[in-house]
């Protein structure tokens, strides 16, 4: 559990680590239309390391969202509809099982356990259409509008 900006406590959405770098990529590509990146210059700038990445801007190759090219002036660029590509579009590629489709393997007899798999249910509808919702576009308008985050202050308590 993290800490949110209002210093609340806030839950995490757990992705694995090669989905994260996939919106990473994807974000920074989009964000930079006329451009081919190197794999190199993406992997400092987000301090990962470059092989992995590589594999995961080839994933996103296959499935039509990057363009890599060759040689000298080569990288890879973004070649998807930034204004239609969503947060969950992404996700669906690298995470295997997600959402979960499945039904929980509780016995609906047990009407704690009913409703337990109703409000997770009920969970996993909003997270998806919440993650529908956001395009690749809205953050990066929303990045340019927003002034960066600057480290958070010390509260006086911490001082003394």
């Amino acid at each position: 559990m993290g800490r949110g900006i209002d210093g609340q406590a806030s839950i995490e959405m757990k992705l694995q680590q090669a989905t994260r770098y996939a919106i990473w990529a994807v974000i920074e590509l989009a964000s930079r239309p006329d451009e081919q990146i190197p794999a190199q210059e993406l992997a400092e700038s987000y301090q990962i390391s470059k092989s992995h990445l590589v594999r995961i801007l080839y994933a996103l190759t296959r499935a039509n969202i990057v363009t890599s090219a060759r040689g000298p002036g080569g990288g890879f660029a973004f070649c998807g509809n930034a204004k239609r590509l969503t947060l969950y579009d992404i996700i669906c590629l690298f995470e295997t099982g997600w959402p979960n489709d499945e039904d929980d393997n509780m016995k609906t007899g047990n009407p704690l356990a009913g409703e337990l798999s109703r409000v997770l249910h009920e969970v996993d509808r909003i997270t998806s259409a919440t993650l529908k919702s956001v395009t690749v576009q809205t953050i990066i308008n929303n990045a340019r509008r927003t002034p960066p985050l600057r480290p958070a202050s010390k509260h006086l308590s911490q001082v003394l």
